[in-house]
């Protein structure tokens, strides 16, 4: 499809609604995070982020301690050694948290920190690709120009006062900590480097299964035509749980309008002749099947997140 099929005009759309662009050139609606979501998860995962870092320090300082009366008796240089050692593991563990922790779970399945997923959010990428380590990497080192650099200025401030030093630095952080609010899609500037947006994550459960009529409903077999709808392994592994999610919300706004494009889509996929008149039928066919292969392959501990997977 070498245009994008556009699904805009089909309702009132909320105003924090937007649309993701799929690589088949399908418009995806998703919802914005808020601004106050954002903010939460933010708090969030720096009181995990705190709370890990007092923990460990309460380690080291237990074990350098403990090394400290253990090479009391041998030697002041041993004992130095093993300090020196365990202040180079903190700071590597420093560094790791620092960076590591966002982008680690950026990059992962579901694209969220601790604190995201508690709120229900993620990030995505804006293109409707997958979130690429590039991206994750631009938009997490921008957080230093954002929040460490403006607060290492303000608690360094000499003799403890503010001054000019402190106002410099309580600008620059008000300056990127308000820029969510001088954009429509509540990008901060990390984002708009990394070309992401964080959008709502449903706490949607693989387990939960979606009420359909029709097609999902009797094994596959289409109430309009009478045919009946037997996908095969090759044909339900090209997509994940992430499609399976997608489709399932487009099944449940039954909006006869998008389920076309989607059809002639998936058939494309798969190397079917699309034909038409029986696309909901179809749909709900292949929803029920990639839903029961995705629950079997679980249980035997395989997850497919998405067709990338």
């Amino acid at each position: 499809m070498s245009a994008a099929v556009s699904l805009r005009g089909l309702t009132n759309r909320p105003k924090q609604e937007r649309y993701l662009v799929t690589p088949e050139g399908i418009e995806i609606p998703i919802m914005l995070a808020s601004k106050g979501s954002r903010l939460g998860a933010l708090i969030l995962d720096f009181l995990f982020f705190f709370l890990v870092i007092y923990a460990v320090v309460y380690l080291v300082i237990f074990v350098a301690g403990g090394a400290a009366d253990t090479f009391a008796s041998d030697s002041i240089e041993g004992a130095s050694g093993a300090l020196e050692f365990l202040t180079i593991l903190f700071i590597l563990f420093l560094f790791f948290m620092r960076y590591g922790y966002f982008m680690a779970m950026e990059l992962g399945p579901r694209s969220a920190t601790w604190g995201k997923r508690i709120v229900g959010i993620r990030v995505a990428a804006r293109d409707g690709g997958r979130l690429t380590p590039e991206a994750v990497i631009a938009r997490n080192l921008l957080r230093d120009i954002e929040l460490f650099m403006p607060l290492v200025f303000i608690m360094l401030a000499p003799g403890g006062e503010w001054g000019s030093y402190g106002v410099a630095g309580a600008v620059w952080f008000a300056i990127f900590m308000f820029f969510p609010f001088f954009n429509k899609d509540n990008l901060r500037a990390g984002d708009i480097i990394a070309g992401t947006w964080v959008v709502e994550a449903p706490r949607t459960k693989l387990a939960e299964t979606m009420s359909t009529s029709g097609a999902a409903a009797s094994s596959g077999s289409s109430t309009v035509t009478g045919a009946k709808y037997e996908f095969g392994e090759a044909e339900l592994s090209v997509y994940g749980e992430h499609e399976l999610q997608v489709l399932e919300r487009l099944l449940r706004e039954d909006k006869d309008e998008a389920l076309g494009p989607v059809h002639e889509t998936i058939c494309r996929k798969i190397g079917w002749d699309p034909g038409a008149g029986d696309e909901r039928a179809f749909l709900e066919a292949f929803y029920a099947q990639l839903r029961a292969k995705l629950e079997g392959d679980m249980r035997f501990g395989k997850r497919k997140a998405n067709k990338h997977a």
